[in-house]
């Protein structure tokens, strides 16, 4: 394998001295248009590559953030990473991006490869077996290390840090007393995500919405999407349900399906809503009823957040942004009259 070209080599072909290569091909004003062109070219030439741990050892700083996420196939984590992808260019830097795959363990790894100077800040969020066994330890490197972090959608309460949310609660007891406006008296709520803290929240603004109503509520907690269709299917047959809650839109768009094989007309028999406004949901027979999480602005916000603390623009103690959702109506809820 031929080795890389080196600053010292460029400035031997170009028959000057390796600091101003340097200065060169960092467009310095100190060095003459003709002479800085001379020189790109020699390096473009030679496949130069810069040497960023160098360069970041000089000047204390990577401009690159590292990102962990639990899931790239679920939309709005794909959303959110497109938000951060595109403030953080706007802003000058890179991204490195780790996935957890839902594994505290990989998010472990995640951590120590990024605290070891790689990276100027880390956005996070928690994996789903990071919250349900509520282990933060790994975590408490970051602070150790003075690496700021900002954790977005999944957060905890126990770690220091920026975090970016939506108010989970709130949009749940919207979501609720939307079906219930609309006419739905016996609303249930599907949960796949009830280990995470944004399903428990969700779960907990329904209960409320159902409280403040004087309606039953009928919890539908599942491990994996794949016992959505059984559980739901038998509660159907044992239930009078008229309207649903979703925790996420995948479980919601299986709620579509399961209540239409089992013969009931969404929206007309039940009325089904749920969060993230992705491609699933504006394409799925009928087209649901969203909270929209405006996960781009998630990303763009965490981004916001991490550079002003690396800035020294923020205040000691976290700050915690909670990013504002609104109901997109589709056709899988009735219309009021």
């Amino acid at each position: 394998m031929p080795s890389k070209t080196t600053l010292k080599d460029l400035a031997n072909l170009a028959g000057v001295s390796v600091s101003t290569v340097s200065k060169a091909l960092n467009d310095s004003p100190e060095i003459g248009l003709k002479t800085r062109v001379r020189i790109k070219e020699i390096a473009e030439s030679c496949n130069y590559i810069p040497n960023n741990i160098a360069r970041s050892l000089k000047s204390k700083s990577t401009k690159t953030i590292g990102v962990v996420i639990p899931a790239i196939l679920l939309e709005f984590f794909s959303k959110v990473l497109y938000g951060i992808e595109i403030e953080a260019t706007k802003r000058g830097y890179k991204l490195i991006i780790c996935l957890s795959n839902e594994k505290q363990k990989k998010e472990s790894e995640s951590i120590d490869t990024f605290i070891n100077g790689s990276v100027d800040g880390i956005i996070l969020s928690l994996a789903e077996e990071t919250q349900r066994l509520k282990s933060y330890a790994h975590l408490d490197k970051v602070s150790k290390y003075n690496v700021p972090m900002v954790m977005f959608d999944r957060v905890t309460k126990d770690v220091f840090c920026d975090t970016v949310t939506i108010d989970d609660f709130e949009c749940s007891y919207e979501a609720t007393s939307f079906l219930a406006d609309h006419g739905s008296k016996h609303i249930a709520f599907v949960n796949p995500i009830s280990n995470i803290s944004v399903g428990q929240l969700r779960c907990e603004g329904y209960l409320k919405a159902l409280k403040d109503r004087n309606l039953k509520p009928l919890i539908i907690d599942v491990d994996h999407y794949n016992q959505i269709e059984k559980d739901l299917t038998r509660t159907l047959k044992e239930q009078k349900i008229d309207g649903v809650v979703c925790a996420d839109e995948y479980s919601a768009i299986l709620t579509i399906n399961v209540a239409r094989l089992n013969g009931f007309d969404v929206p007309n028999d039940i009325a089904v809503i749920g969060f993230t406004n992705g491609l699933m949901s504006e394409h799925s027979i009928p087209s649901l009823t969203v909270v929209s999480q405006h996960a781009e602005n998630i990303g763009k916000k965490a981004v916001e957040l991490l550079i002003d603390r690396l800035e020294g623009k923020l205040v000691s103690d976290p700050v915690h942004e909670v990013i504002h959702t609104h109901i997109i109506e589709r056709n899988s809820t009735k219309k009021l009259n």
